[in-house]
C-alpha cells in the first residue's frame, strides 16, 4: 500500500524545508546568511523592487534581521556565493560550484542553439575582443561596449552583440559576474573570479547529486520538479533517477494529498510521513513573501498544496477582482491568507499600502491585522523608510 501524507502535513513539511517553518530568527549575515543560502539552495536575483529587490525579500522573510549590505561579503568578498543560472538568475553556494561545470556546458550548447534567431547577429565576432579587453583591463560592464557600436536599443532585451557575448560567455563559464553596480553585472574573467572547483564530478554524479539535493530541499517531488529545482539534469535523467532509486529503495512512493483532497504521486525519502508528523507547527508569525519566493516559485504546487491560484498579474471577472502586477503572497503561520499590493516611496519615506485581498473564507481580525501591521513594520525597515501609510478602501472585500 502506497502511504499518504495528508494535506496539512505536506504543508507543514514543504514550509520547513524552504525555511519558513520556524522562527524568522537569527544574525542573517556572515555565516548564518550562508548556511540559509545552502539550505535553500539558491535564491533567485531580480530586479523588480517596487519594496526591495526580490532576494532581499526571500532572505528578509526568513531571517527579519537581515539587510541588503549582509548579501554582498559572500558574493564580492569570500566569493562563498557566486551568481549564475538554475531556472533563472540566481545566487547560489560556491560548495555546489563543480556541478555547475556540466551546466556550463549545457548552456552553452542550449543558447548557441536558441539565440540564432533570437539575438541580433555578430555576437559571436565580439567573444575574442570582449575577453582579450578583460584581460587587458580589467571587470567591465555591458555599457563599457555600447557606445562605440552605436548601440541605442529597442528594449530590455534589445543587446548589443558586445552585451550579448558577455551574457553568452558569462552563462557558459569564461566569465563570471563579480559584483553589481546598482544592478548591473560587472564581469571579469571566471578564473580571478571562482576558485577552481576540484574535482569535478562526473555528469552521472552531478545528476545523482542534483535529484537528491532538490529532494532535500523540497520534502517530496516529482521526477519533473527535481528536474526543475536546478535545472541541472534533464527531464530524461530525472526521469531515471527516480526510477533507479525506487527500484534500489533508496525513495519510497508516497500519494501526496492536495487542497482538494485528491493525491497526487510523488517520492520521498523513506520515513518522510513520519518526519512530517514530527515536525513542529510554524510559529503564528505573519510574514510578506516576494512573488519570487522559492516556496511559490512552482505556482501549478502552490495551488496543490494551499488551494492558492497565483499568477503575477490575474483578473477575476466573477469576483471583479483585479490584482495588480506585483502582489506580495501573505504567509500567516502555515496558510496563504492573502495578498498586498504596496510600494516603498523613497522620496516620501514611506511604505505605501493600496490594496490587500483576504483569500476566500479568510477572516480579517484585529489578531492577524496586528501581525501584518507588524510585518509591515519590518518590511519597511528593509525598505529603509519610517512611515506606513495606508490607502483609503485598502482592505479589499
Amino acid at each position: 500500500m502506497i502511504p499518504r501524507l495528508e494535506n496539512a502535513a505536506a504543508r507543514r513539511l514543504f514550509l520547513h524545508r524552504h525555511g519558513l517553518g520556524a522562527s524568522p530568527s537569527g544574525p542573517g549575515r556572515g555565516a548564518d546568511l550562508l548556511g540559509l543560502i545552502e539550505a535553500l539552495g539558491f535564491v533567485q536575483v531580480d530586479s523588480v523592487s517596487t519594496v526591495e529587490r526580490a532576494h532581499h525579500m526571500i532572505l528578509h522573510s526568513r531571517r527579519t534581521r537581515y539587510r541588503p549590505a549582509h548579501l554582498r561579503p559572500l558574493l564580492e568578498r569570500d566569493r562563498r556565493l557566486f551568481e549564475h543560472w538554475t531556472h533563472d538568475a540566481a545566487v547560489i553556494p560556491t560548495a555546489f560550484l563543480g556541478h555547475w561545470q556540466h551546466k556550463f556546458a549545457r548552456d552553452r550548447a542550449f543558447i548557441e542553439r536558441r539565440w540564432k534567431s533570437w539575438r541580433r547577429e555578430g555576437y559571436q565576432a565580439r567573444f575574442r575582443p570582449v575577453l582579450d579587453h578583460i584581460a587587458r583591463h580589467g571587470p567591465c560592464r555591458s555599457d563599457t561596449f555600447a557606445e562605440p557600436e552605436g548601440k541605442t536599443g529597442e528594449g530590455w532585451w534589445d543587446w548589443h552583440p558586445s552585451k550579448t557575448a558577455l551574457e553568452f560567455l558569462w552563462r557558459s563559464g569564461r566569465l563570471a559576474v563579480t559584483r553589481r553596480e546598482g544592478f548591473r553585472k560587472v564581469y571579469d574573467l571566471a578564473e580571478r573570479v571562482l576558485p577552481p572547483p576540484r574535482p569535478v564530478p562526473s555528469e552521472a554524479e552531478t545528476v545523482d547529486w542534483a535529484c537528491a539535493a532538490a529532494l532535500d530541499r523540497l520534502g517530496f517531488a516529482t521526477s519533473g520538479e527535481l528536474a526543475a529545482f536546478w535545472d541541472l539534469a534533464t527531464p530524461a535523467e530525472a526521469k531515471a533517477w527516480v526510477a533507479d532509486a525506487l527500484a534500489q529503495g533508496r525513495v519510497d512512493p508516497l500519494d501526496v494529498i492536495g487542497a482538494d483532497g485528491r493525491p497526487r504521486r510523488a517520492v520521498a525519502w523513506p520515513g518522510t510521513p513520519a518526519g512530517a508528523a514530527a515536525l513542529p507547527p510554524a510559529p503564528g508569525v505573519l510574514r510578506i513573501l516576494s512573488p519570487f519566493d522559492p516556496a511559490l516559485r512552482d505556482r501549478a504546487r502552490a495551488e496543490r498544496l494551499w488551494g492558492f491560484r497565483y499568477r503575477i498579474e490575474i483578473f477575476v471577472p466573477a469576483e471583479r477582482r483585479s490584482y495588480g502586477y506585483y502582489v506580495f503572497p501573505l504567509l500567516d503561520g502555515e496558510h496563504l491568507v492573502g495578498r498586498l499590493d504596496m510600494t516603498a516611496d523613497r522620496a516620501a519615506d514611506t511604505l505605501a499600502v493600496t490594496a490587500l485581498w483576504p483569500e476566500r473564507g479568510v477572516r480579517w481580525g484585529a489578531g492577524r491585522q496586528a501581525r501584518l501591521d507588524a510585518a509591515l513594520a519590518r518590511t519597511a525597515r528593509l525598505a529603509g523608510v519610517s512611515r506606513i501609510a495606508f490607502a483609503d478602501g485598502w482592505l479589499r472585500a
